[in-house]
């Protein structure tokens, strides 16, 4: 499991851009996306820097 927060998701649309964005690195991953911690939880084994570089690219921050 891969645990990230996340600044910057402010609405229905940023929960929406990071799971299409965490599709798009592994399709039908199985993620959750709180906008009010800005936690994100990824199930997946593949390098949590992935998932963290595709999430910035996307625009958001990521810290840990």
């Amino acid at each position: 499991m891969i645990e990230l927060v996340v600044d910057g998701i402010t609405c229905g649309g940023c929960v929406k851009t990071i799971m299409k964005t965490v599709d798009r690195v592994e399709p039908g991953v199985s993620a959750d996306v709180n906008a009010e911690t800005g936690v994100v939880r990824i199930a997946s084994e593949a390098p949590r820097e992935t998932f963290a570089k595709a999430i910035e690219a996307a625009g958001y921050d990521v810290r840990g």
